[in-house]
């Protein structure tokens, strides 16, 4: 079985290298957003044109990056949705919403205290997992029927 997995959320961290690298073995095909905060930022303007006002330039890049997502969450299997601690990430409470929606299995990663926060988005998840190691370790369990040593 080969499972197709989207990473989605934060940005600012190296938590998609952890998984990636520690699913290495794994039959499984990884996809993400752009991940270069820049280019996510400014797509749109620099594909489409320039905007005066910050919400159309927002707006754009907006709009072009969920052609990505939307075509990343439809073909996955999984949905590993990301909440950093550092800034809020409403783009991946939609995501969740949007994976949960379309039904797909979804495993959320946060750190404790976004727990009370999260609830909601917890409540659609199959798994809540604190570390990039423990979605490995779940991975890895679907796809052998092992547990962790």
């Amino acid at each position: 079985m080969t499972l197709n997995v989207y990473l989605s959320g934060e940005i600012h961290s190296d938590w998609r290298e952890q998984i990636t690298e520690g699913a290495k073995a794994l039959d499984v095909s990884f996809n993400s957003p752009v991940t270069d905060h820049d280019a996510s930022d400014d797509c749109g303007v620099a594909i489409l044109g320039a905007e005066q006002n910050k919400y159309w330039h927002d707006h754009k890049g907006a709009m072009v990056n969920a052609i990505r997502t939307r075509k990343g969450i439809e073909d996955a299997d999984v949905v590993v949705v990301r909440f950093g601690e550092k800034y809020k990430q409403w783009n991946a409470a939609f995501d969740a919403g949007y994976a949960a929606a379309l039904g797909k299995s979804i495993i959320v990663l946060n750190p404790p205290e976004h727990q009370h926060a999260l609830k909601e988005v917890h409540a659609a998840a199959l798994a809540v997992a604190e570390e990039p190691r423990q979605v490995v370790e779940i991975l890895t369990y679907v796809l052998s029927g092992k547990l962790p040593s």
